[in-house]
């Protein structure tokens, strides 16, 4: 007999080999028609698995991170096996959850239409309809190769080539087998809806040196209203697509005669590059960093000291040789900012030492990954370096989340996530550091009021880090502020200070990025407003509009005035009707539409329209200046 007891509280005595499905019939019935697979101690584990000792199940549901897993990899399952019967000439490889839905690759000799993609919906229908059981088989590595062979489906022996152990499990759903850690749903019949959203190419393995596959993806939920919820907020999303709104508003360019990757700031883009730059300095020197800057590029030599030719090669651009010694563009500004602390001998008085720079780096990306302003070859970011005593690592950290707190808020940010990712199992530096620095991370959190979650063993070998995400205005979340120690780089670089001892000591050395890239931040700022920026952001903050000619001269009067107010306005005195012109300003996002006419001109007046709140009324040109200068001075970011 084994002892059995489930998260939920029920307890009970079983025969050895009671799989997990006759626990639950047995123990807690009523919840047995929404359980997708279970837990058993850290274990994902199908419903059918048999238990053979004494242990806690945990019950996992769709509304938990692993339950979507498993239901997306398990549906993934379900279009493959549709495909399978459509296109038997298909050759499968593999199809992973991914973090909204699911996809998966085959090797097919032409491109799938929308019309396919119609038909492997009707047949992934009939497959939930017949409500087929995921039944896992292990069997040895050499029966499996020959399984697959003999299928012709030479993807997955490669893959089984590849794993270490003799024995691997495959899983069955109706006819269709597939390669499988697992674990999977009871039955195809869980599955209530699910849409296929797209077909793409994709490298088999992500290299561009292999043949290109069909990637279709999907999305599926186990009712039909959580689907329609979810295809609506697909819609709000493609709304707010900041490649579409930044052609559209005139904010940025990338131009494949330029380079895939690389981003080009036109005028308007720039205004809100600028405005957000001069931000990040002011509150920097304001905080007590020192602003540096630092080049493009350094010599070999350089990036190996600080290790990156060694562990981030791959993620650099080529080798250049000028007068036959190396040198690379830089992927991170980390070493340039050690040369200005080694510039000098420093002692503990000049500590904490915090430098800062809008540095511009470049990483090599694969074109398959570049998508927009999210993810290019080169970005600036937003980066700063703190060397400190241990004495001083709490207060720093506090102080450093709390300014990116402060930073994302007044973006319009309010809705955070926190992250302390912990010390790996391969870690550098001693016991004693790590717990320091892990307990400042957690401390600040606490002492600032912030909920956090710990994820385990997720730090980087030389440190362990703090990130803050945001949820923006749909709710979907953004990597931006990462503070992250680092116990390597002082070692590489023999960075000391002198202590009041007289003792030459390592200083710890903290890197933090408070908004992320620059780009990276645009875009997701574009995404967050859908283009309609806050006042103090909008790279055209007033526009002015005549009726007719006649008002020509004062509208580009009242422009002139606003700008000598310091308010970014500009005239728009076009020989075009005024209902167009609003039309124009409306479709361009500008806050504030003002209107002149001759009743305005002879009054010296102006007829406000605010985006977001419609006809404000006639004012006179103080009040809106007044009114205009209120929402840039306090950063509102709500209308």
């Amino acid at each position: 007999m084994v002892r059995v007891s489930l998260s939920t509280g029920e307890k009970g005595e079983f025969p050895s080999g009671v799989t997990v499905r006759e626990v639950l019939e047995k123990l807690n019935p009523r919840i047995l028609r929404d359980v997708l697979v279970a837990k058993i101690d850290g274990r994902l584990v199908d419903l059918s698995h048999k238990i053979e000792k004494d242990c806690v199940v945990e019950p996992v549901f769709f509304e938990d991170r692993e339950g979507k897993e498993t239901f997306w990899h398990s549906t993934a399952h379900v279009m493959a096996a549709a495909v399978k019967r459509l296109f038997p000439e298909a050759k499968v490889t593999i199809g992973p959850p991914i973090e909204n839905g699911f996809y998966y690759d085959f090797d097919y000799h032409r491109s799938f239409t929308p019309e396919d993609l119609e038909k492997i919906e009707e047949e992934m229908k009939k497959l939930v309809e017949e409500d087929h059981p995921f039944e896992r088989v292990e069997v040895s590595k050499e029966e499996a190769v020959k399984l697959f062979s003999d299928m012709g489906e030479d993807y997955k022996v490669e893959l089984i080539n590849e794993i270490p152990d003799h024995v691997v499990s495959l899983y069955k759903t109706d006819g269709f087998v597939d390669l499988c850690r697992g674990p999977h749903i009871p039955s195809t019949g869980r599955i209530g809806a699910f849409k296929l959203l797209s077909v793409a190419g994709a490298y088999w393995r992500g290299d561009e040196s292999n043949k290109m596959l069909q990637r279709i993806y999907g999305v599926s939920f186990p009712t039909k209203k959580q689907l329609k919820e979810y295809l609506r907020f697909l819609e709000e999303a493609k709304k707010r697509d900041h490649r579409r709104l930044g052609k559209e508003l005139k904010l940025f360019l990338i131009d494949e005669d330029v380079g895939p990757g690389l981003v080009i700031w036109l005028p308007r883009g720039a205004v809100v590059r600028k405005v957000i730059e001069d931000y990040w300095k002011k509150k920097h020197e304001e905080a007590g960093y020192q602003l540096v800057y630092t080049p493009h590029v350094g010599k070999g030599r350089l990036w190996e000291i600080s290790g990156h030719l060694d562990f981030y090669r791959e993620n650099m651009f080529p080798e250049m040789k000028i007068e036959e010694v190396s040198y690379f563009v830089k992927p991170m500004n980390c070493p340039f900012h050690i040369y200005v602390y080694t510039s000098e001998l420093r002692s503990y008085r000049d500590l904490p030492f915090r430098l800062a720079e809008l540095g511009t780096v470049y990483r090599y990306e694969k074109s398959g990954v570049l998508h927009g302003l999210m993810r290019v070859r080169g970005f600036t970011q937003d980066d700063a370096h703190i060397f400190c005593t241990p004495e001083q690592v709490e207060d720093e950290i506090k102080a450093t989340v709390e300014f990116a707190i402060s930073m994302l808020k007044d973006f319009g940010f309010n809705d955070f996530n926190i992250y302390v990712s912990t010390k790996p199992d391969k870690a550098i530096g001693s016991e004693d550091m790590w717990e320091l620095a892990t307990g400042s991370l957690v401390k600040a959190a606490e002492e600032l009021g912030l909920e956090y979650e710990i994820e385990e063993g997720e730090g980087a070998f030389y440190g362990p880090k703090i990130d803050i995400t945001i949820n923006d205005a749909i709710g979907r979340e953004w990597q931006c502020s990462t503070i992250q120690f680092d116990f390597n780089l002082p070692e590489r670089f023999n960075l000391t200070y002198r202590d009041k001892d007289g003792k030459d000591k390592r200083p710890y050395m903290i890197h933090r990025a408070l908004l992320g890239s620059l780009e990276r931040f645009f875009g997701v700022l574009i995404e967050h407003y859908a283009g309609a920026f806050p006042v103090w952001i909008s790279p055209v903050q007033v526009r002015v509009m005549n009726i007719t000619d006649e008002q020509a001269d004062y509208a580009l009067e009242v422009a002139d005035i606003l700008k000598a107010s310091g308010i970014r306005a500009e005239a728009d005195v076009r020989n075009e009707k005024i209902g167009y012109k609003i039309r124009e300003a409306e479709k361009e996002k500008i806050p504030y539409m003002v209107v002149v006419g001759n009743r305005e001109k002879a009054e010296k007046t102006v007829s406000v329209r605010r985006k977001g709140r419609g006809q404000l009324g006639t004012m006179k040109l103080e009040e809106l200046i007044a009114a205009v200068k209120n929402e840039i001075d306090n950063k509102i970011t709500e209308v």
